[in-house]
């Protein structure tokens, strides 16, 4: 099988990773300091006190037509690189390649499905916390590193079952969803809730959830997204967002999120994806989203990050990214 990498920080380093350590045909997409950094010292995943995955010799190119047709795309950039991404990697996708997203948000697919037709596109759910420590180099917080991914039209297809032998010969909890759409939004209603709260309030998650009046609003955020993901035919539990609620009294007390943290460094934030997703969203059904568009209106003035900042990022993957552990 031979896959490509669009993205190769965090998230895509991660799972490329550790497919070309077990064997796999992986190209990664990357560019300045850390394409300079994996192809001179391959990729290190380190995950203490778990042990290290180190890739001595790493296929790396900033240029998506080196690498030719691929049998497994796997996107990876910010959701605001989405458009950028499609276009780049058109030299990669032919009529049998098969493209799976694992970025946030549940709004990506539909740009995919869009340049490349229904059938070439698999939905896929990425669940594991992970930054680029430095060029060539991805920290790995706890042990999971999970990956769920489905047809769209629930079948448990031949080329899925395929996918799922790659990515358990590569050491990943991998699993195919029987609802890709549900389970991209039981992620989407956790991210919203937890990134709009910890970004909007500068705070990790235990004293929102210890606040009466914070805990509310990260409680209208959770229904408000589960509300609008019924209305759209999902189908999630009435209850949904409760269940959420309660899942997140469990978490450590200083779980935080990736937009929290793209904030705190002035980075561009997935504000308009996540919670202005929900509004658009919202909007086209008729549901009311108060709670998510004062999110998405209070992160307005920071959403394009701070210009000194930019001028010094020069492509997604030299971002800080975290994707949190699975609910």
């Amino acid at each position: 099988m031979k896959i490509a990498v669009m993205g190769s920080g965090a998230l895509g380093g991660l799972y490329g990773g550790r497919l070309a350590h077990a064997g796999y045909d992986v190209s990664f997409i990357a560019r300045g300091a850390h394409l300079a950094a994996i192809r001179e010292q391959g990729l290190l995943i380190d995950n203490e006190p778990y042990g290290t995955v180190r890739v001595a010799r790493v296929q790396a190119t900033d240029d998506p037509a080196a690498v030719g047709i691929a049998d497994l795309v796997l996107i990876a950039v910010k959701l605001w690189d989405t458009e950028r991404a499609v276009d780049a990697i058109r030299p990669m996708v032919g009529p049998q390649t098969t493209v799976i997203s694992l970025q946030n948000g549940v709004l990506k697919d539909d740009t995919l499905r869009r340049a490349f037709g229904e059938p070439a596109v698999v939905g896929g759910v990425a669940y594991v916390a992970t930054q680029l420590a430095r060029p060539g180099v991805i920290r790995q917080t706890g042990t999971m590193q999970r990956l769920i991914f489905g047809e769209y039209d629930d079948s448990r297809s031949a080329r899925a079952e395929r996918l799922l032998d790659a990515f358990v010969r590569a050491g990943l909890e991998a699993k195919i969803s029987d609802d890709i759409r549900r389970t991209l939004w039981e992620k989407y209603v956790f991210l919203v809730g937890l990134s709009g709260t910890t970004a909007t309030m500068r705070s990790t998650i235990g004293p929102i959830r210890s606040n009466p009046r914070s805990r509310t609003f990260l409680h209208e955020l959770l229904t408000e997204t589960v509300a609008v993901g019924r209305a759209h035919g999902v189908r999630l539990r009435e209850d949904y967002a409760e269940d959420r609620l309660a899942f997140l009294d469990t978490v450590p007390a200083d779980m935080t999120s990736s937009m929290h943290h793209d904030l705190e460094r002035g980075n561009r934030l997935e504000v308009a994806w996540l919670s202005g997703g929900v509004v658009q969203l919202g909007d086209a059904v008729g549901v009311p989203t108060p709670a998510n568009r004062a999110v998405w209106d209070i992160l307005a003035l920071h959403a394009d990050g701070r210009p000194e900042v930019k001028s010094q990022v020069t492509h997604h993957h030299q971002s800080h990214t975290t994707h949190q552990a699975q609910p």
